[in-house]
């Protein structure tokens, strides 16, 4: 089983000029953990969790009534929170590759490149609803309550 074959194509980006309020909504919206943050020239140069959200906030929930009124919210960049340079993998890699990144980095994500180009983002819950398919063939799992699109 290849990358390909379990992550999310196309996923929703955030720019580097947007703030933290922008990738809150945005994570909000998509019903996402992370997000690829893009150059103005559309290049990836970093990831942003909802983690790295909560630390910003010094918050260990997001909750739109907490973050809603926040001046920060409003004001920090995501460059100031971000990951820069993230670990990726291309689509034609092995997914034991991916959760062998995954661990070994304790990282929870990996956008994946062909090339200079953002073409997906594979998650631990893809991995994981990939494993539980392979013990179940019968049986497709799905994330209901992750859609990372």
């Amino acid at each position: 089983m290849n990358i390909s074959d379990i992550m999310t194509h196309k996923p929703v980006t955030v720019r580097l000029d947007h703030t933290l309020r922008d990738a809150l909504e945005t994570m909000e919206r998509v019903g996402c953990h992370h997000l690829p943050v893009l150059s103005k020239e559309g290049h990836l140069i970093g990831i942003i969790s909802d983690r790295d959200c909560r630390t910003a906030l010094n918050s260990p929930h997001i909750m739109r009534e907490r973050w809603q009124d926040e001046e920060l919210a409003n004001n920090l960049p995501i460059r100031a929170m971000m990951t820069p340079a993230p670990i990726v993998v291309a689509p034609e890699a092995p997914a034991e590759e991916a959760a062998r990144l995954m661990l070994s980095n304790q990282i929870s994500c990996l956008p994946v490149m062909r090339d200079e180009t953002l073409v997906g983002i594979i998650t631990r819950s893809d991995i994981l609803a990939a494993f539980m398919t392979l013990l179940s063939p019968a049986r497709q799992y799905h994330i209901a309550f992750e859609t990372h699109a």
